[in-house]
């Protein structure tokens, strides 16, 4: 439902005329490319403060709790982490007025790639390579799930793997490997706090 609500906001943004790309009047090719592109940005920097802002990373964390990452991990956020991330998302895309094609097209690339990059599957190392170049593989994000402080604070992009190159947050692969890789958090190994519905709805008020 609350990506419905971003296409409703897109919708009134252009009824009313308010918004950087209505009053720009582009193309609607190119229109939509840029909103997409922006939004995507959008993603990457709510991801890098939810990280760096103590009570965000509260609610974060569940997230990065998992000790087993796959598919489902993608869908695994704190219902308060979900409500912030939508309200943020409904005021850029007012912000920007963008066409509701680009914002129905963006939440369709938004979702897939968070099920694909966080799947547990292994690419062929020269196609994960040349895929890396325009988007964030399962191989590029598993490191962000490392245990080891440095990595989880990299590869923070969902769809696009520009931004972790452009603000220098890419790290190519983890120190351990990636057979080696140790998933999840430190502190909450307990399987009753970071995989039963309780303990996860909890963990952000647990020290």
């Amino acid at each position: 439902m609350f990506p419905v609500a971003a296409v409703g906001v897109a919708g009134y943004a252009q009824a009313k005329g308010v918004g950087l790309f209505v009053w720009l009047g582009l193309p609607i090719w190119l229109e939509v490319l840029l909103a997409v592109v922006l939004l995507d940005f959008l993603i990457y920097a709510q991801h890098v403060l939810f990280h760096k802002v103590p009570l965000l990373w509260r609610f974060h964390r569940m997230h990065h709790a998992d000790p087993d990452i796959d598919v489902t991990t993608g869908a695994r956020f704190h219902p308060v982490e979900i409500i912030l991330s939508m309200l943020i998302k409904m005021l850029m895309v007012f912000i920007l007025g963008p066409a509701v094609v680009a914002v129905i097209l963006f939440e369709v690339l938004l979702n897939a790639s968070a099920m694909f990059n966080h799947s547990n599957i292994q690419l062929p190392k020269l196609l994960d390579r040349v895929i890396r170049w325009l988007f964030v593989t399962p191989d590029m994000h598993r490191v962000h799930h490392s245990k080891i402080p440095s990595e989880t604070d990299s590869n923070y992009g969902f769809a696009l793997s520009c931004w972790d190159r452009i603000c220098m947050t890419y790290i190519q692969k983890p120190v351990k490997g990636q057979a080696g890789v140790e998933i999840g958090l430190h502190e909450f190994n307990d399987p009753n706090t970071s995989c039963r519905l309780g303990g996860m709805l909890m963990l952000p008020f647990k020290k």
